[in-house]
């Protein structure tokens, strides 16, 4: 017996009479307006959020991993930028840089100590304003059990209305260079660069 498929389209039509086809939005929901932020309690969109590192190997390759989904709240005062705080723990058992050998390698002592360590977090101490959409955010970070101060040159990337759940989002892109001996992960140093450059894009949900 021949079977056919009828399109989804064709059934529509047949029941309604005519075809309804959803249309896709003109714009994306998100602007880099700062008329569309409220500000007020955010938590991070884990979907969206990642530190990317990179790293010097043996000064031929510039090589890059990424740690995703970490959580962490942000409080954003829209009327004195400089009390807005921001705090966000990242799971190291999410690190990965393509190479399995090397993810496994990373989760032992010469680096992260995953088994002791499982976590690193970045708690800010001061938020410095830089023109219309930018700050210098101070803060510490801990990896390793190791805590350093460190400033994320910070950038406003954009805002709106997130369609399906109906909340403000708003995200940034934050980048920094720290090294890696500061947090008792020497091990390799010079052949495998001490400077670890990172960005690290970061999206909230308004709460």
């Amino acid at each position: 017996m021949r079977k056919f498929l009828i399109p989804a389209a064709a059934l529509l039509a047949f029941a309604g009479g005519t075809a309804l086809v959803a249309q896709m939005p003109t714009a994306a929901p998100g602007a880099k307006d700062v008329a569309n932020v409220t500000g007020g309690s955010y938590k991070i969109d884990p979907g969206h959020t990642q530190v990317v590192f990179a790293y010097d190997h043996m000064g031929f390759t510039n090589n890059m991993g990424v740690i995703a989904e970490p959580t962490g709240t942000l409080t954003l005062d829209k009327a004195n930028p400089a009390a807005s705080k921001v705090s966000v723990e990242f799971p190291i058992a999410n690190l990965r840089t393509g190479v399995a050998k090397l993810d496994e390698h990373l989760m032992k002592a010469d680096f992260f100590d995953a088994a002791k360590f499982p976590t690193a977090t970045f708690v800010s101490t001061g938020v410095k304003p830089d023109g219309a959409t930018g700050a210098e955010i101070s803060g510490n970070l801990t990896i390793k059990g190791v805590t350093k101060p460190v400033t994320l040159d910070t950038e406003f990337y954009g805002a709106g209305v997130q369609p399906m759940n109906k909340k403000e989002n708003i995200g940034f892109i934050a980048t920094t260079t720290i090294k890696r001996s500061d947090f008792g992960m020497g091990y390799g140093v010079p052949m495998v660069g001490d400077a670890i450059e990172l960005k690290i894009i970061a999206g909230f949900e308004k709460q």
